[in-house]
């Protein structure tokens, strides 16, 4: 069996975040950073399977113990993700766990959703506090603004140091059905093998089992992000984040067969075009080297 399509077998078409059915989202400006997009939220329109890898840095910003927590409490499911820019509530202590939580609750009654179906995270300057009324009013705008064509602005609202928004889409059939794949992620500096200053959401609309969109999660991130490295640090905050919602209605996919594949190989494509968007812009970087190795052992 392929480990890859080839590039007939799915196509690339302009598009986000917000390509797959359902998915809404917003980027809009909370006064974090000057006169720029600071606050962005991604929108399920049902509750999706969803699975996250995190950094391998001890020093776990709050955020990330929130998500890890709900993504437990609601077994792998969520439905809405707030992302700020600016300040990464890290090195924070009790009080940046607390307003993470507090935020967190702010999304679920905004959106009127449950509270553990709800991501938060952050990026930017580490040690700050977050501004929570200034985040607040974002939320309040932001939820205001959800809308299909919102991808784009999500995208730019995420940036912290990047130059240009990370942005992809991808459909591929399964069977009669169409899938959607849909991609945005930031990161410039502090970016190092196993996670760094890097944060990625992936949206599908796929009817997957969760376990196996989670297998499928980690062995791609493990060929991609994890393959980035443009200054050799490893942050507090960073993650990737997939989510689907099943609303292509494809067949369920419940075992590793040629359904699977497909999709994986497919996430692969959205993950690799993404990591290898976040090594060209890193800090100061005119070039980008790629690295490709012969006849030594391959993952898997």
């Amino acid at each position: 069996m392929k480990d890859v399509l080839d590039k007939e077998d799915f196509q690339v078409v302009k598009g986000g975040i917000t390509y797959p059915k359902g998915i809404k989202a917003a980027g809009v400006k909370c006064g974090i950073r000057f006169n720029k997009k600071d606050l962005a939220l991604i929108y399920s329109e049902k509750v999706a399977d969803a699975w996250g890898t995190f950094t391998t840095n001890k020093f776990k910003a709050a955020p990330l113990v929130v998500i890890e927590k709900n993504l437990s409490l609601s077994g792998g499911k969520l439905q809405a993700v707030l992302i700020n820019s600016g300040i990464a509530n890290a090195c924070t202590g009790e009080k940046g766990l607390k307003d993470a939580w507090e935020i967190t609750g702010y999304v679920s009654r905004g959106l009127k959703i449950k509270k553990e179906h709800v991501a938060v995270t952050s990026t930017g300057k580490i040690g700050e506090f977050l501004p929570l009324d200034k985040i607040k009013a974002g939320v309040k705008k932001a939820i205001s603004c959800l809308d299909y064509p919102g991808g784009a602005e999500a995208a730019e609202a995420i940036l912290t140091t990047d130059t240009k928004k990370k942005e992809i889409a991808v459909c591929f059939k399964l069977g009669e059905q169409e899938v959607k794949i849909g991609g945005m992620a930031k990161g410039s500096g502090m970016i190092n093998p196993n996670m760094a200053t890097m944060l990625g959401f992936i949206t599908s609309d796929i009817s997957i089992k969760g376990e196996l969109l989670q297998e499928a999660l980690k062995q791609v991130v493990e060929k991609t992000f994890n393959m980035v490295s443009v200054d050799g640090d490893t942050s507090t905050n960073d993650m990737v984040l997939l989510m689907a919602n099943g609303l292509a209605g494809n067949k369920l996919i419940d075992k590793k067969d040629v359904d699977y594949y497909k999709f994986l190989s497919t996430l692969q494509h959205v993950a690799e075009y993404l990591a290898k968007c976040i090594a060209k812009d890193g800090e100061g970087a005119t070039k980008m080297i790629e690295v490709e190795v012969q006849n030594a052992v391959s993952f898997g």
